[in-house]
């Protein structure tokens, strides 16, 4: 009876971990931070195993799925070349949202809505630039 009660333990505690790792977030980190486009179905199928065995975990995947955006498809050409951003670097270091825009819609054509209250901003230090090893070039 005891080595019956720690298999079945045994399965539902490998079961739950599998499926709280069937995000698309930990899959596929790199979609991140995208608003919308085509849902990849093999995210939404882990997802909906999560979903049919145990609704709070599956729940909990889409919820993380859709909020952060990574259950979507990248588009063909979502990146723009480090060194042309550059260019929206004003003198004093602060970035001209105008020309930033007009920069990424002539590398990747599509117009992103910088002002969308889901647009993530960081502000940095000097400091961290030097923990990665790099200079402040503005």
């Amino acid at each position: 009876m005891r080595t019956r009660s720690r298999v079945i333990g045994g399965v539902l505690a490998v079961s739950l971990f599998t499926q709280l790792a069937a995000c698309g977030t930990l899959f596929y980190p790199d979609r991140r931070g995208q608003i919308d486009g085509k849902i990849d179905p093999a995210i939404a199928a882990l997802n909906a195993v999560g979903l049919l065995f145990y609704v709070i975990p599956g729940l909990i995947a889409f919820g993380i799925d859709f909020a952060t955006g990574a259950i979507y498809f990248p588009d063909e050409n979502y990146s723009v070349a480090p060194e042309t951003l550059h260019e929206a670097i004003g003198a004093d270091g602060q970035i001209d949202m105008l020309h930033l825009k007009a920069i990424i819609e002539d590398q990747t054509g599509r117009s992103l809505p910088l002002n969308d209250p889901r647009l993530i901003q960081h502000s940095g230090s000097v400091e961290q630039l030097a923990a990665f090893g790099l200079r402040p070039a503005a």
